[in-house]
Formats: C-alpha cells, structure tokens, sequence
C-alpha cells in the first residue's frame, strides 16, 4: 500500500522541478538580459563632451599657418580658407549645393554664354572706406598674368579672352632646372626686386588714396576680354561659350586686391593693407592668425560671427588631440590615418565629402595596341574600382567611374566593372584571352599607396585580361619628363579640379586644345558595333554606339570637351577620388563640408542654446 502512495506521489514532485526549472531559465535571461545593458552600453554621440562658447567666436584648426594673403597664390588650404574670409569676389558658392549665388556683383548677365555682364553692387567697400569698383577687379586679373608661375590656377584664365593667351605664354617651370640645359632657374628675388617686377618701387609708393585714383584711370581693356564699363559694370568676353562662367569667378583667384598690393610681393606671409571681405586680419604669426568681422563689409549685419582664430597644429594626431580637450571648435584638411578614420566614424561630429580631386592613368595613345578603343575600354571597365576603395585605400577614397566627382552620381552611369565585356572587347580587338598581348608598362610616383593600386590594378588585369602589366616606379620630379618623353604605355596622374565649371575641369584634365572625337572608327569587328549585353546602363549604350559628330558652336569655335567625350575616347583611365575629412562640434552651425573645400563663414555661426540629447 505504501508503495503505491509513493508511486502517485511522482508527477507532483517531477511538476514542481519542472516548475522550479522554468522559474531559474526566466531568471537567468533576465539577469543575462541586464548584463548585456550593462556591458553594452549606448555610445557616445559626440567624440567629446562638448558645451557651446558665450561668444560668437570659432577656432579653427586647418593645417599650418597660411604661407599668403594673396588670393592670386591661393590653391588649398588654409590659404584658400583664410582669404574667402578675408576678401569676396564678383560671386560665391553656396557651401551646401555649389550652386552660384551674388556676392560684390549683385547680378549677372549674357545672352550668349561668350560675352558676361556682372553688375556690381555700390554699397561694397575696401576697409579703407574706397569703393570696390570693376576697374579693381581688371587690374586684379591682369595681375594674375604678371605674377607668371606664382599665381595659383592660372589655367583658370585660358577661357578668357586675352588673359588666356597670355598665360598660356608663361613657360612652365621644369621638374629639374639643372637636368635641362634649355632652363635657366630663376634667383631668389629681394621683395625690392619682387615689387620692381610689378611696376613699382615700395620704396616710393604711392599712398592708398593715390593707389585708388590710378586703378580708376581709363584704360583700354576691351582686347583682353576684360572690361570696366563704369565703375559698376564689368563685361567678360570669354573664347567659346561657357554657361558656368558665374560659377569658375567665385574662386579665390578672381578675387580683387586693393591698387598694386605691394604688401604680397614680400616672401613673408604679410596680411593685405585693405580688404573687401566679410573679415579683416588683426594678428598673423607662428601661432595663428584672428580675423574680427569687418566694419566696412556691405553685409556686415548678417555675419553673425565677431571672431575667427585659426591655430596651426603641426600633425592630425596633435589636431585630434587638441579636438578632443575642446581647444579647437573645428578640425578640417588633416591626414587622418585609416584606423583614426574607422574610429572616427560612427560620430555624429564627423563630416566626410568627396575631394575635388582626380587619381588617373593616362593612356598613351601612340602605342599601336593602346590606339584601339576597343581595348582602352576593355582596360577600363575591367577594374573593380569599388574593391581598390576599400581595400586598398582602406575607405579613404570614392571610386572613380567618371572624370568629374559628383556627391550624387548616378548609378547607373560611368566606367561600371564588367570583366565579361571586357574580355569579349579584348576578344574582338584581335587578343583572344589576353593571348600575344604585349607587356605593358604602368608608371607611378615613388608612393607606396600608389605602387599598391598600381600593383592591384595590375593583378586585375592578369585575373581578368590574362595580360601582363609592369609597374615601374619613379620620383615624383620625374613624372613630367617621363610624360613628355612619352616613355610609358599607361601614366599615373594626380589631378585637383579648383571649379565645378564642367569646362574648366576637363580642360584641367586634358588641357585646353583637346578636342572630341567626331569620327567612328570601322563597324566591321570594331569596337563600335552594338553589344548583346543585357540591360546596358547609359554609358555602356555610349560606348557601344559610335560618337555622334559634334556640331560648330558660335563663330565656327570648336565645342568644349566633354565628360561624355572623355568616357566615350578614353584617352585616360579614371580610378578614384580623394575624399576629404571634417570634425565640427555640434554648436558650430552653416559650416558645409564639400568638393571643393569652399567655407564661406558669411553662413557660420554658434548656437549658444544647444544642448547634448539625453543619453539613455
């Protein structure tokens, strides 16, 4: 009897364990549950406590201290920062879209896109209280031509009537002076010397006001494609038509100076005597430069911000570094490493943009096997570009599928990676296979990261082409001998494109006189026949159809070379642009990173009352 008691007492005891063990799982997850909230914690969102400034002041970290004031020798930062603060030209760039907007020229005018009327508003001022006037801006761009090499982008002028001959006339300096016998390297010039080359004496120059009243002497102009009509109206004759005009004068070498600016004749980085800018320099040595917002700028009630200080750091680390303590406001145009831009990047304080820059391999053309577009292309699209970009280049860069960099480019356009096609053009182009194609030889500058592609690239072209390609590699001094030697099959080049002018920038790439292709070449066989392939994407269509002749623009000039045209001929093979990097603290509000490093502090300013979000 017992032992049936104990038998019915058995599902009760193993209900219960049961029980108990669910009890204990529950618990467990619940305990796991709030050690992983515990061990996981939300990350931060800003790379450092940040609490906004009392005043409306930023400090900024943008490399070493400028080397000039002068617009004309500004290219890159900080020069190019220092001076779109300090100075304003006829028009600006909007920080956020690129996109034209007015600046000491409140409108602008052409019925042709050759001959450009720019009215100039009568309530901009010099800090000298003299009116800025169109005549300022002639002998500005005058200047350009007679600083010779010094002056930054003059390739910037070749549109110009006039001033573009005329600087094409300056010979370019060579890679090596003592290597050429032809060249005779110029003495270091004294700044009397400097300034005597400019037409004047410091010694017996004239006072501003004298200054002024020659700079508004009548003056023909007209031959040169630059003319003051009155003091308020400038027109721009330009060689062949350019709807981008208002666009390629906002860069800071366009910008006027006050008379003959004998201050930027020294070799020393001297602050201007007067300025027209929305900011004027108060103090400039080796440990920075302050601006303080002008009395004399026509819009100076809308600048919100009443100081600027900019403070060299001698490397990205020590920019960081002084980031992280609060000592700078804002951080651009520095180095950082991979692994600082992989540990930087999931913070909302971090900015990225692509550069207004160009990696390219030229392809040298007299190269009997390289004249067939066939196999131009076939080398073009058979490089995974997207793979370089990351892997590689570790993120750092955007792959180049097209010649000009667009943050929203369209995908379904450019140098696409197709290795089939690219095989069936070589295919066709008489190489089966990649069988009896000859050695080709790439050279490169003495870089590792471009020996590096340069050997990827290399690798795609054996794994996808089966031809082989030597990669030679030589001093960067070098490179221009190599490429007027014509010493190469496929040439490295870096590229910066200072305008988002579509004119300007294939010009920069391929120089002035390149002209499209107007001819196809032969059907039968050729590269030009249409291709089976499967939903081809716009360029794909492009380049399997022949290249339709262009015809004369007006007065029978020839037209512009085009994007288009460059991915349907080829003559160079894009591979990627550079990509540029930003910290801006949360507080700092209308700084705009973008292509072309253009920050226009018109639009910055704090925001005294913001407040980090509640962290959970």
């Amino acid at each position: 009897m017992a032992r049936r008691d104990r038998t019915r007492k058995f599902p009760i005891i193993s209900h219960l364990r049961l029980r108990w063990r669910i009890v204990f799982i529950l618990a467990a997850m619940v305990f796991a549950a709030s050690c992983a909230e515990i061990k996981q914690p939300q990350p931060d969102a800003f790379i450092s406590k940040t609490t906004p400034p009392l005043k409306q002041e930023i400090r900024w970290s943008n490399g070493s201290t400028p080397k000039s004031f002068d617009p004309a020798k500004a290219s890159a930062p900080p020069e190019t920062d220092v001076v779109r603060a300090v100075f304003e030209g006829l028009t600006a760039l909007d920080p956020k879209t690129l996109d034209v907007r007015p600046a000491v020229a409140e409108s602008w005018s052409s019925e042709d896109s050759k001959v450009w009327t720019f009215k100039l508003r009568d309530d901009a001022r010099w800090t000298n209280g003299k009116p800025v006037t169109a005549q300022n801006f002639v002998d500005s761009w005058k200047r350009l031509v007679d600083l010779s090499k010094d002056a930054a982008h003059r390739e910037l002028l070749a549109n110009i009537k006039g001033l573009g001959d005329a600087a094409a006339k300056v010979p370019e300096p060579a890679a090596d002076p003592s290597a050429d016998p032809k060249v005779v390297p110029s003495p270091a010039r004294s700044p009397e010397k400097a300034a005597a080359s400019q037409g004047h004496d410091p010694k017996t120059e004239a006072k501003p006001e004298e200054r002024q009243a020659e700079t508004r002497k009548p003056e023909s102009t007209a031959s040169n494609g630059v003319e003051a009509v009155s003091d308020l109206e400038l027109r721009v004759t330009l060689k062949k038509p350019d709807p981008d005009f208002p666009k390629l004068v906002a860069n800071p070498i366009f910008y006027p100076v006050y008379g003959k600016a004998a201050e930027f004749d020294t070799p020393d980085a001297v602050p201007p005597a007067a300025s027209n800018g929305p900011f004027t320099v108060t103090s400039s040595d080796k440990t920075g430069v302050v601006l303080e917002r002008s009395k004399t700028y026509w819009d100076r009630n809308a600048v919100a911000l009443d100081r600027v200080t900019f403070i060299p750091h001698a490397s990205a680390d020590a920019a960081l570094e002084a980031y992280k303590n609060g000592e700078i406001d804002v951080l651009t145009n520095a180095a950082f490493s991979p692994l600082a831009l992989k540990l930087l990047a999931p913070y909302q304080d971090f900015r990225q943009a692509t550069h207004s820059a160009l990696n390219l391999y030229e392809v040298n053309t007299n190269n009997k096997v390289l004249a067939d577009r066939r196999v131009r292309e076939a080398l073009a699209i058979s490089i995974d570009r997207q793979k370089i970009a990351e892997g590689e280049l570790d993120g750092s860069t955007s792959p180049a599928t097209r010649f000009l960099p667009s943050e929203k480019p369209d995908a379904g356009a450019g140098l696409a990676f197709d290795a089939e096609r690219a095989k069936e053009l070589l295919h066709r182009s008489g190489f089966p296979e990649g069988e009896n194609f000859p050695e080709l030889k790439l050279v490169v500058n003495r870089n590792d990261a471009q020996q590096r592609i340069a050997r990827t690239v290399a690798r795609m072209w054996k794994q996808n082409l089966n031809i082989q390609v030597n990669v030679v590699a030589v001093e960067p001094n070098e490179i221009d001998t190599v490429r007027s030697g014509g010493d190469y099959d496929l040439l490295r080049r870096g590229v910066v494109l200072p305008t988002t002018d579509e004119v300007v920038g294939m010009e920069t790439i391929f120089g002035a006189e390149k002209k499209p292709a107007e001819k196809a070449e032969p059907q039968a066989n050729g590269p030009l026949a249409k291709q089976q392939t499967p939903t081809p994407t716009p360029l794909q269509h492009l380049l399997a159809e022949p290249m339709p002749s262009q015809p004369l623009t007006q007065a029978g000039s020839p037209p512009a070379y085009s994007q288009e045209a460059a991915l349907y001929d080829l003559s160079a093979i894009p591979i990627y642009f550079p990509r540029s990097f930003a910290l801006i603290k949360p507080y700092v509000t209308g700084f705009e990173l973008n292509s072309l490093d253009a920050v226009l502090l018109t639009d910055v300013r704090i925001d005294p009352n913001w407040q980090p979000a509640a962290s959970k």
